[in-house]
């Protein structure tokens, strides 16, 4: 898990530098805020459900050229007084010839967590995708130096992929890995389909599952979310 940390930090050091010829390249860019709402049979992390039932979220985001932040609300369910989920993020999208990029710092809070819980934590991501046709491949890397629930340090990759069948049709999966120091490793993926019926409004039907064995929020599942976005 070293070498990955290294890795992450290495890239994130790198843009960095790069940071003025961005801003430079983008200083005509005209910054907009985006909203997003939207409900959902099931929450799925990473292979693990996070409400055991349905989620109701939504969120804003800002931006301005490469340049993103944003913060994000959902109800939980981990059986204790916990109620919700708050994401805030920032980060930024250069792009290397056809090779988009996405570094970025995540927190993720928890409201009524019990005492002790250590339930919020922080995560660094790296990420690339590139189109080819109507195929976008991608990959993307997160590390925390103290995951979820006081677990340790931790690591999650994926690969994933999509195609766009038409404007209104794509289909895409993933195949992810997690490793936390105290937890150990284990496999995760999912594969669905997607229908945009109007310009804001979105549908996914998606198959969830991993070779993790905590109980029935492990359980293989299939999750319909319906997202609307404004403006």
């Amino acid at each position: 898990m070293t070498f990955w940390k290294l890795a992450l930090v290495g890239a994130a050091a790198s843009l960095a530098l790069g940071g003025a010829a961005f801003a430079q390249e983008e200083a005509a860019s005209e910054a907009s805020f985006t909203f997003n709402a939207g409900v959902a049979s099931d929450y799925v992390f990473r292979g693990v459900s996070q409400t055991d039932g349905p989620q109701v979220f939504g969120g804003v985001d800002f931006s301005n050229g490469p340049i993103y932040a944003g913060a994000w609300l959902s109800n939980v369910d981990f059986g204790d007084d916990t109620d919700a989920e708050i994401d805030l993020y920032v980060g930024v999208k250069p792009e290397l010839g056809p090779v988009t990029l996405d570094l970025a710092y995540i927190y993720y809070g928890y409201v009524g967590e019990p005492t002790g819980a250590d339930y919020a934590y922080s995560e660094f991501k790296v990420a690339a995708s590139v189109p080819a046709g109507p195929v976008t491949i991608g990959t993307a890397w997160y590390y925390s130096p103290e995951f979820f629930g006081g677990t340790g340090e931790a690591l999650y990759g994926e690969v994933n992929a999509s195609y766009a069948i038409n404007d209104k049709w794509s289909v895409g999966g993933a195949v992810g890995s997690q490793d936390v120091d105290i937890g150990g490793q284990y496999t995760t993926w999912n594969i669905g389909v997607g229908w945009a019926p109007l310009d804001k409004l979105a549908l996914d039907l998606r198959y969830h599952d991993s070779d993790l064995d905590c109980g029935d929020i492990c359980d293989s599942r299939v999750v319909l979310t319906l997202k609307t976005t404004l403006p």
